[in-house]
Order: structure tokens, then C-alpha cells, then sequence
């Protein structure tokens, strides 16, 4: 089995940057919620809304998508420090300028990640007609995740100066993405706008409740992060099928999406009572199918289920059935279109990896909890160190956790 140079896959460096956003407060010049409005919890409601308005919109490329909205999440990041109105005037007027300087800053950074995504990054700034239709369902789900936070801050900035203004350039970039039929169909649609407002209570769950640390992540952004690296992961293996990548981005990005209905329940608790695993994914299949599941088109209801049961199960559907296999398995058998694979276990790993972080950073603030110090020795046993090597696909873990030692 192939073994993944992972410090040739991703640097340490392309990982924090993410973490990055998760300092980035948004709309830091008027009143707002101190939950929820970062900008790693902004990009991350703007991947379900892209998501849902590429399925409503039915003919998109989702491999384009998924790679559209993690270039233009590391472009954000790179230029987060100028407000929204000065940047859009220098994306008119030195759009491929900027559009450059960007791009020189995250080649290296992007340098390890495989699979020739940099260079995609590239033709992405570079090519207007490239990813054309995905360029405008991203561009829609922008305006929306970005009106849905409009909508709370409003009623607290009413005496804001430029409020009305800001209203009417939110309400015009709206109108500006009405240029694919997905766009009216989900406009159109109450129970889709619920989903994604009901979605939007992920921005103010909070990872890590009993424990003070820095910076502070919500589950919301936390979701992103899972996905990002289990794409990343995903290109690193050999000629991954395009159903393997957006299964593992996708289902990265929905595995916590019960806990909108459950919240966050910690491991320590879930683990603690023989059983109780099982009896809380019973109820959240439950709460699912009571109100998630009315929200969406049936003919949604099967992918959702895919990418939330058995969310760290490695699977492939064969003859109708949803089958549980290894992700070696996968690389061996059904790395295949038609197989519909999914990496369970490697979403696993990077779901701890997240938390690893997370612990790491913090530690290294000098934020000392318990919490924070159970939780990073815990993940260390597991995962570092020759006697705990672990590989997953061929992605040798241990390895990538090696990069965040206190």
C-alpha cells in the first residue's frame, strides 16, 4: 500500500491559514453578535448555500464548485483587511492585479497539495469562461450567506451611518445573481431557506463549550475545515474517481449536521455510558427525518442520508445497497464513478485532526484548560508517534499530526 508523503501534501502553514479565518470578525464596524460571525463560519454557510443552489440549479459541475469555493475562501482570507466595498472596486478596476498578488502569496503555502490544484487555482482567476455557471452559483451563495447575517445585524444598526446604503447594495447584488434558472427555483422556495437558516444556528454552537481557548471555533466553520482536508486528502490518492472527491468534501462538510438539532455533544459524555453512541445517532436519524428531511425535495433525502448515517464508515453503494468497507478497500475495488465511494474514515481523521488543532492552538496561546490538555494528550496517544501509526488509505495520519507539537 502506498503510503502519502503528507509533508509534501500539505504544509503546516496552508492548515493554519485556514485557522486564520476563524479570527476574521465580520461586519467589525457595526453592532453584531460576537457568535458565529467569522469569517471560516461566513465561508463555510456559503458552501451549503452553493451547494443547495447547485442542486437546485441541476446541470453544475460539483468538482468545479467544491475547487471554486476553496479558492475563493484562501483569496478572502489573503485580503480580508479591506472592507467590501473598497475591495469591489479594486476587483472592477485591478481585478487581475490583485487576482496575481494573491496567487503569489498562497503558491507556496499550496505548494504540496496534489493533484495539480494550484494550477487550477490559477486558470480559475485567470480564465473568465472557466467554471463559468459555477463562478455564478458561488456568487449567489456569497450574496446570500452574507444577507442572511445582514438580516440580524439590521435591526441593531438602524442608527449605523450607511446602513440604508448597505441595505440597498445587498438587495442589488441579490438581484445581480439572477442569472440561472437554480437561483428562482430556490428563491422561490420557503422550506429551502428555512434549511438554510436553520442551517445557520451552526454559526452559534460552539466547539469546545466548557473550555476557554483561543481562538474561539463554532461548529459551523469547524464543518468547513473537516471538508477542505478531506478533499485535500482526497487528491492525494491515486487517481481519486470525481465521485470520491465530492462525497468526501461534501460528506466532511455535512458530518456534524445533526447537531443543529442535538448540539454539540462532547465525546467524553458520548462515550462515558456503554451505548449511549448508539442511542443518540438513533435520535438524531429521528430528529432528522422529523425536520430536516421536510425541508428538502425527496429526491434530496437519499445523498443527505449518505453523507450523515454512518458518517465515519467508509462505504460504496453496490447493486442498490449501501455496503461498509475499508478505504483501502476503496483504493483497491471501487475507486469508481459508479461505486459512489465515500471515505468515511478518512473524514474521521481529519475531523480529529480539527480538533487536534484546535487543541494546539490554544495550547500554544497559553489558554491551559484541562479540557484543552485532555483532549491534545488524548488525540496524541491515538495518533502520533511509530507505536500509534496511523494510516487510513494510505494517508499516513501520525504523520500530519506530527506537525503540531507543543
Amino acid at each position: 500500500m502506498l503510503t502519502c508523503g503528507v509533508k509534501d501534501m500539505i504544509k503546516k502553514s496552508l492548515i493554519t491559514l485556514m485557522y486564520e479565518a476563524a479570527s476574521i470578525q465580520r461586519w467589525n464596524d457595526h453592532i453584531r453578535p460576537w457568535t458565529g460571525f467569522t469569517e471560516l463560519d461566513k465561508q463555510a454557510h456559503k458552501m451549503f448555500y452553493a451547494y443547495v443552489l447547485a442542486k437546485c440549479e441541476g446541470n453544475v459541475d460539483m468538482i468545479k464548485l467544491i475547487e471554486g469555493g476553496i479558492f475563493e475562501f484562501f483569496h478572502r482570507i489573503v485580503v480580508t483587511d479591506i472592507k467590501p466595498p473598497i475591495y469591489h472596486k479594486l476587483v472592477k478596476e485591478k481585478g487581475a492585479q490583485l487576482d496575481k498578488w494573491v496567487l503569489s502569496e498562497l503558491r507556496e503555502r499550496m505548494d504540496g497539495i496534489g493533484g495539480g490544484f494550484y494550477e487550477r487555482m490559477e486558470r480559475y482567476y485567470a480564465d473568465r469562461e472557466y467554471c463559468e455557471l459555477e463562478k455564478r452559483v458561488l456568487k449567489a451563495a456569497h450574496y446570500h450567506a452574507s444577507n442572511w447575517e445582514f438580516k440580524i445585524i439590521y435591526p441593531m444598526n438602524t442608527e449605523t451611518f450607511g446602513i440604508e446604503q448597505v441595505k440597498r447594495e445587498m438587495a442589488e447584488g441579490l438581484a445581480a445573481c439572477d442569472t440561472f434558472s437554480g437561483f428562482r427555483y430556490f428563491a422561490g422556495s420557503e422550506y429551502l431557506q428555512q434549511f438554510l437558516s436553520l442551517i445557520g444556528k451552526l454559526r452559534y454552537q460552539q466547539r469546545w463549550a466548557k473550555a476557554e481557548r483561543m481562538p474561539q471555533t463554532f461548529v459551523m466553520g469547524h464543518m468547513l475545515v473537516v471538508a477542505i482536508l478531506s478533499y485535500f486528502m482526497t487528491l492525494e490518492l491515486e487517481n481519486p474517481c470525481p465521485k470520491r472527491l465530492q462525497n468526501n468534501f461534501f460528506a466532511g462538510l455535512f458530518h456534524d449536521l445533526p447537531e443543529v438539532l442535538t448540539r454539540d455533544i462532547v465525546s467524553p459524555v458520548k462515550n462515558g455510558v456503554k451505548g449511549l453512541d448508539s442511542i443518540i445517532s438513533e435520535i438524531e436519524d429521528e430528529q432528522m427525518r422529523e425536520v430536516i428531511y421536510p425541508l428538502l425535495p425527496p429526491e434530496w433525502h437519499g445523498e443527505i442520508e449518505y453523507y450523515t448515517q454512518r458518517e465515519f464508515d467508509s462505504k460504496i453503494i453496490k447493486d442498490g445497497h449501501v455496503e461498509t468497507v475499508t478505504s483501502d478497500i476503496i483504493n483497491d475495488k471501487y475507486n469508481d464513478d459508479k461505486y459512489n465511494p465515500a471515505d468515511g474514515q478518512i473524514i474521521r481523521c481529519c475531523d480529529h485532526l480539527s480538533a487536534y488543532i484546535e487543541a494546539y492552538m490554544s495550547l500554544s496561546y497559553g489558554i491551559m484548560s484541562a479540557q484543552m490538555m485532555a483532549g491534545y494528550d488524548h488525540l496524541t496517544k491515538r495518533y502520533r508517534g511509530k507505536e500509534h501509526e496511523k494510516i487510513v488509505g494510505g494517508i499516513n495520519f501520525s504523520e500530519l499530526f506530527g506537525y503540531f507539537v507543543l
